[in-house]
Formats: structure tokens, C-alpha cells, sequence
């Protein structure tokens, strides 16, 4: 009989990536930069000229392949197709660490 782990809403710290926190960060990202190219119908060639990547960079992106680009690239994709992109740092916590989401509104 196979076992099977339930794992958590972060395959990367279930995976046990070094950089799991970034890695999630960038799927997140890539994710919504994914979702607003799709809504705006841009074909990856459109998307790549208006982002100011190559075309298979932004297919390696929205395959999850985006080890080589940056977060703060990613963040000015994201306001290239139209988003603000707000960085908000909140009050220490002693319970917890911090954390990072990406919240598409």
C-alpha cells in the first residue's frame, strides 16, 4: 500500500527548497502576470514586447520556469499590463515570522 503525505499550500517548503519563501513569491507572480496576459487575449510575442522580455522568457515564466528572473522584474511586468503594485510592510510580530503574499484585486 502507498503512503500519501498531505502536503501544505507551499509545495516548496513541502519540497524543502532553500529558497522556498522566493520561489512561492515568484509563482504567485507569475501566476497573475499569466492570468492578466490571458485576459487581455496578448499572444506571448505581444506580452514579451510589452513586458520587455524575449518571447521565451515569457514562456518559461508562465510555465513556472523563473528561477532567472527577478521578483522586482516581475513586479514591473505586472505594472506594464495595467496593475499598481503596492508594497506594504506591516508591525512586527513575535508570534510568527513575516510573510509575503501576492493578492491580485
Amino acid at each position: 500500500m502507498t503512503v500519501i503525505d498531505k502536503g501544505s499550500s507551499h509545495a516548496y517548503a513541502d519540497l524543502a527548497y532553500v529558497d522556498a519563501d522566493s520561489m512561492r513569491l515568484k509563482a504567485d507572480l507569475a501566476l497573475a502576470i499569466g492570468d492578466l496576459i490571458a485576459a487581455r487575449g496578448l499572444t506571448q510575442s505581444e506580452a514579451a514586447t510589452l513586458l520587455g522580455m524575449t518571447q521565451p522568457k515569457v514562456s518559461a515564466m508562465l510555465r513556472g520556469q523563473f528561477r532567472g528572473i527577478s521578483e522586482a522584474k516581475m513586479m514591473t511586468a505586472l505594472a506594464r499590463l495595467g496593475r499598481d503594485v503596492h508594497i506594504v510592510v506591516s508591525p512586527f510580530s513575535e508570534v510568527r515570522p513575516g510573510r509575503i503574499d501576492v493578492c491580485l484585486t
